[in-house]
């Protein structure tokens, strides 16, 4: 398969005419200033595609469903109420159905690749499927149906609190002690041939208050390669939880419990100090941000600057999928920046575009903490690439070097025409190759699903 661009973004430079050959899911060749031969597929504005580095494909069905506020009860009822509803009637094939739907979306708005943080493993009550994995092969499934990177990550679930409380209602269906969690672990990598052939799983410990510090140990002990994703410090009640019971803010304490390297993801990361963001930038770990979800459920802003400022890395993910828009999750992250700071730019270090900064370096950042050979057009890796219309009004006067601030702050979604993952044509003329097929059963699914509520 061989692309032909007008325009794209070869590393930080902009080029016209180019033209790359894709082999095998890669990118084998790149050529600057070379004509379309009759059997390229051209394209007005290429990119490198960004990988969506946290998902939880499930909650996709609730948006919009949890806006309301009960009186007398914490903001943050409503939606926790929904999701246990949802998943004491969610069944393996519901969870397919709005994973393809989820991921399908991804794709269409700019994603190539995405990180399922997968928890719901069990039947409701808790008992396991026939086959212990059977809700990640629906996962697996998913991706091999939209043709989406996958790094699959199942999630370590032991308990209810940072106090080791038991497990209790739906979280049953997340639980599993370590063994098992290995079992499980083991599983999914001999399934995940059912996947595309670029699938990663790696593993992911829910966070400080839902496993142990031996058990976490243990676990990394056994898992010495492959990414792992962690939620950390996503609120102020759970900083003060693990404070209480492990003598340490949870940032500070994982930094010196644990070798966190570049194999890691610390999700959210929402409130550390200026000594553990300026450590965890040192690490080489990358920051998850999730600034469409973080919004909605008021978790607060991410200490962006001062990260950055360190050299730390950073990649988004649209986390429980009640949006799934590229550039909103980019310009809601520098928006966040600037009502704090009561300043504009906040995330450029020293001069620059902002867009061509968040863009880029959520393209790096994400393909690393997906174990994922991207990020960027280059001979030799996976061939992750989006076309956008430049032709659009938001776009149309700008100049090469303004449109990453275009498609970030000005541009609606709407925008991308074509969407390679791993060299898989699966966006065409701005709609999936399979949008047909995935949206009935995706509707299919929901209504029988809120059929049971």
């Amino acid at each position: 398969m061989t692309i032909h661009a007008k325009t794209a973004l070869l590393g930080s430079e902009w080029v016209s005419s180019l033209r790359i050959e894709i082999d095998a899911g890669s990118i084998s060749s790149v050529e600057i200033g070379e004509l379309p031969q009759a059997s390229d597929t051209c394209v007005d504005v290429l990119l490198p595609a960004l990988a969506n580095l946290h998902s939880h494909a499930f909650q996709r069905a609730m948006a919009g469903m949890t806006e309301v506020r009960a009186a007398g009860k914490e903001s943050f009822w409503t939606w926790r109420t929904l999701m246990y509803q949802f998943l004491d009637r969610l069944t393996p094939e519901h969870t397919e159905a709005f994973a393809a739907q989820v991921f399908m979306e991804m794709q269409e708005a700019g994603y190539a690749s995405v990180g399922e943080f997968h928890y719901v493993h069990h039947q409701p009550g808790g008992a396991p499927y026939s086959q212990l994995s059977e809700l990640s092969q629906r996962i697996f499934a998913a991706a091999l149906q939209t043709g989406i990177g996958l790094t699959h990550l199942p999630v370590l679930y032991t308990y209810g609190g940072v106090r080791r409380e038991p497990l209790t209602g739906g979280q049953l269906r997340f639980g599993n002690d370590l063994d098992r969690f290995l079992i499980l672990v083991d599983d999914c990598r001999g399934k995940a041939n059912q996947a595309n052939a670029d699938t990663v799983v790696g593993i992911a410990p829910h966070s400080l208050r839902a496993t142990s510090p031996d058990d976490l140990q243990r676990l990394l002990d056994q898992s010495p390669t492959g990414p792992v994703h962690i939620h950390i410090a996503e609120q102020v009640q759970e900083v003060e939880d693990v404070q209480a019971m492990l003598g340490q803010r949870p940032v500070g304490w994982l930094l010196e419990q644990a070798a966190v390297d570049e194999n890691w993801c610390l999700i959210h990361a929402t409130h550390m100090t200026g000594a553990e963001t300026a450590a965890l930038a040192r690490s080489g770990a990358v920051a998850g941000l999730c600034p469409i979800t973080e919004a909605n459920l008021g978790d607060g802003i991410f200490n962006g600057s001062v990260y950055l400022e360190a050299g730390g890395r950073f990649g988004v993910g649209s986390d429980s999928n009640i949006r799934v828009s590229l550039p909103e999750e980019l310009r809601t992250l520098e928006y966040s920046q600037r009502l704090r700071d009561q300043s504009r730019a906040v995330l450029v270090r020293s001069e620059g575009s902002v867009g061509h900064t968040l863009y880029a370096g959520a393209a790096l950042g994400g393909a690393r903490a997906l174990a994922r050979d991207a990020g960027e057009i280059s001979v030799g890796k996976l061939a992750d690439l989006m076309a956008i219309d430049r032709s659009h009004p938001t776009l149309c006067g700008l100049a090469d070097d303004q449109l990453l601030d275009g498609l970030c702050f000005a541009a609606p979604d709407g925008l991308v025409t074509d969407l390679w993952s791993a060299g898989r044509h699966m966006v065409q003329d701005g709609k999936h190759v399979s949008r047909d097929s995935i949206v009935p059963a995706y509707c299919s699914a929901v209504a029988d699903l809120l059929a049971r509520l």
